[in-house]
């Protein structure tokens, strides 16, 4: 599962849609597996269930999940739910940018902190 950050500003219900969003890119959630239900995860992170309830209606209409009534909420496997994967991964890269621009931070530097950050996924491999 993920861990949320009670201090980092972003809103609860925010954090829990993109923590199913990351957990689907990753890999870890597949097409088909149930979500816990909103009681047991408000549960989880001691948050109102109207919180979780509100992030899983986010998540089903990005299509990232779907519900099945009387049964609960999976995570989607079609095309709709990759494509929300990759815009939440371009807007947090673009919110990053931004800050780290705010901060600072040159376009040159920017451009370079993506090479390097890339050629050193690339001498992992």
């Amino acid at each position: 599962m993920f861990q949320l950050d009670l201090k980092n500003g972003v809103p609860i219900c925010d954090q829990i849609v993109n923590g199913f969003i990351k957990l689907k890119a990753l890999g870890v959630l597949k097409g088909g597996e149930q979500l816990p239900s909103v009681r047991v995860l408000a549960s989880q992170f001691s948050v109102n269930p109207n919180t979780v309830q509100k992030a899983y209606a986010i998540l089903e209409a990005n299509g990232i999940v779907y519900s099945v009534k009387g049964k609960g909420s999976f995570i989607s496997d079609d095309d709709r739910a990759h494509k929300a994967i990759i815009e939440n991964a371009e807007n947090n890269f673009k919110a990053a940018i931004m800050e780290a621009n705010r901060i600072g931070l040159s376009k040159e530097q920017l451009i370079a902190l993506v090479g390097q950050t890339l050629n050193e996924k690339e001498e992992l491999k």
